[in-house]
């Protein structure tokens, strides 16, 4: 492998990571879930997140999300569910933001638990939803990717994403889930279940508002 490629490789890894890790609502999901019912859950949670890149990551590889991304019929639809979805996560995180502690210790006493594949599927569904991750990883994979890029190329682009990925989401998990941020959590529950209200509601009227 060439300088050259070495040199663009980390120009492509660079990119995903501040795509990646910058704060949006599955950042912002995994970081409550885990400062409200622990790292196995957060995890469960970024494990979802982690499925929906890979799924997004293997159609740009192949080609299929940027014919995607010519059909202003598809990315409509998407937006469209995933602005819907997000206003629901919102609507969710509002009520607990108004919500006191006692009246929380009292519907977490009679509310069923949610599983770890329950919370695995939510994660899935929000990631496969956020056309931000499919047009983030068409605009990777362009970056990487010239008209001679060879097979291994793009083995080596999706092998580090994919490590990435699961560094940066998983990251949030154990990181969030560590007591300091449990206490804290506790303390300022209703105001971060009142940012995650707004960060999601922001982000879901933007979807339903864009232009096609």
């Amino acid at each position: 492998m060439s300088v050259i490629d070495i040199h663009n490789l980390l120009i492509v890894f660079t990119a995903y990571i501040i795509g990646a890790a910058s704060p949006g609502p599955s950042n912002m999901r995994i970081m409550g879930v885990a400062m409200n019912q622990g790292r196995r859950s957060a995890l469960s949670l970024a494990a979802g997140v982690i499925s929906g890149s890979f799924f997004w990551g293997i159609l740009a590889a192949t080609g299929v999300s940027a014919v995607l991304t010519q059909y202003a019929q598809a990315l409509v639809v998407l937006k469209v569910a995933g602005g819907l979805y997000l206003l629901f996560l919102a609507i969710k995180a509002g009520r607990s933001a108004l919500t006191t502690d006692k009246q929380l210790a009292e519907q977490v006493a009679v509310s069923p638990s949610v599983t770890g594949f329950k919370l695995y599927q939510r994660g899935l569904l929000m990631h496969l939803t956020n056309p931000k991750a499919l047009l983030g990883w068409v605009a990777t994979m362009t970056l990487g990717l010239g008209p001679e890029a060879s097979s291994m190329t793009v083995a080596v682009i999706l092998a580090g994403c994919a490590m990435l990925s699961i560094t940066i989401f998983c990251g949030y998990a154990i990181v969030f889930s560590t007591a300091p941020m449990v206490r804290g959590y506790r303390k300022a529950r209703r105001w971060i279940e009142g940012t995650l209200a707004t960060v999601f509601g922001a982000a879901g009227f933007k979807l339903l508002l864009a232009r096609p």
